[in-house]
């Protein structure tokens, strides 16, 4: 199970994984592991994913879940493999909060003997309520990328 840590200002989610870091690292760069963790069950892709994961590379996910299009785009600014990944995280339009703008996420994966430790951290949300679901969300995702790797 993740565990949420938060502040008023950014959103800290933590999660082992029962798998190397370069696995779970994986994961993240990987265009067909991302169209499996990134969308939610019932998820239909509407355009190809794009994931150029190298900085300055972008990416940009869209998807349809009961008739609501969700978009998210951004770059990435760091990758280094195994340990850390740094993107920015933009909505288009989100159908559910009408919420736009820009958050930074940084990802930063640790070994720990057999296990791998992952600390997702996000910043700049438009509303709390923005927060809120992104943070149910990130543990959904954290799930599914454990089903990947486990």
């Amino acid at each position: 199970m993740a565990t949420m840590l938060e502040t008023t200002a950014a959103l800290r989610v933590e999660r082992d994984f029962e798998a190397s870091r370069e696995r779970v690292f994986r994961a993240w760069i990987d265009p067909a592991a991302a169209r499996v963790w990134f969308a939610p069950p019932g998820a239909v892709w509407t355009e190809p994913l794009v994931l150029q994961a190298r900085p300055g590379g972008r990416f940009r996910f869209r998807v349809s879940v009961v008739g609501k299009v969700y978009t998210i785009h951004g770059t990435y600014r760091e990758i280094r493999l195994p340990d850390r990944i740094v993107f920015t995280w933009e909505w288009e339009d989100d159908p559910d909060r009408g919420d736009s703008g820009k958050s930074l996420v940084t990802l930063q994966l640790r070994e720990q003997g057999r296990k791998t430790e992952l600390s997702l951290t996000q910043t700049g949300f438009p509303s709390e309520s923005s927060r809120q679901a992104h943070r149910a969300r990130w543990e959904d995702c954290l799930a599914t990328v454990a089903r990947l790797v486990e």
